[in-house]
């Protein structure tokens, strides 16, 4: 009896990112989204001359429209949300596109969590929720284009030309495609198919 054959790994996300590397790739992250905002967030209120309390980064009424402070956090918030996407992309090399959203928005609501247990309170601030939509928006926007522009650089030879193969000069393929014979893989095989015809 011959032995049995073992099934190939399903592809998706659970043979690309195992489990314990999905959650420590989420504490990883969710810990570069606290840091970013702590040293955003410091440098300004000391520049502005205001005063730095934990509060800035853990209470949602922060971010308020009627104050500078306010709008500085809120803008805070927006790069922190920018920047945090270059970690993402780092840890999770084998990252697909479809994963992005995944994981912004478990920063997200990672934060919401946060600050609800630290105000004891949910957020009823609109202004906040809009900041956390538009950076959990931005976020995903910009990690899958990164992740889209990733994958179409490793296709091999995508939009690239193909330098010309050794043995171009004795296909028999004649003079009239030696100057575009190699250039592109689909033209070479018009080129041949049309000589075969001919």
């Amino acid at each position: 009896m011959p032995p049995r054959r073992r099934r190939p790994p399903r592809p998706g996300a659970l043979s690309d990112l195992p489990p314990l590397r999905i959650l420590r790739a989420i504490l990883l992250l969710q810990a570069s989204y606290y840091s970013t905002s702590l040293i955003l967030i410091l440098f300004t209120t000391l520049v502005l001359g205001q005063g730095f309390t934990p509060s800035l980064i853990l209470d949602w009424r922060a971010v308020r429209g009627d104050n500078t402070l306010g709008w500085v956090v809120g803008i805070c918030w927006l790069l922190t949300g920018f920047i945090t996407v270059i970690p993402m992309l780092i840890l999770t090399t084998r990252l697909s596109a479809s994963l992005v959203p995944d994981f912004a928005l478990t920063i997200h609501f990672l934060h919401l969590l946060t600050t609800s247990f630290y105000t004891r309170r949910l957020p009823t601030n609109f202004l906040w929720w809009c900041l956390q939509a538009s950076s959990a928006g931005l976020m995903v926007l910009l990690g899958v284009w990164v992740v889209r522009y990733r994958e179409v650089k490793m296709i091999q030879g995508f939009g690239k030309r193909k330098p010309p193969a050794s043995g171009a000069a004795g296909d028999g393929s004649g003079g009239g495609g030696g100057s575009r014979g190699g250039e592109y893989e689909m033209v070479e095989q018009r080129d041949r198919g049309g000589d075969e015809n001919v």
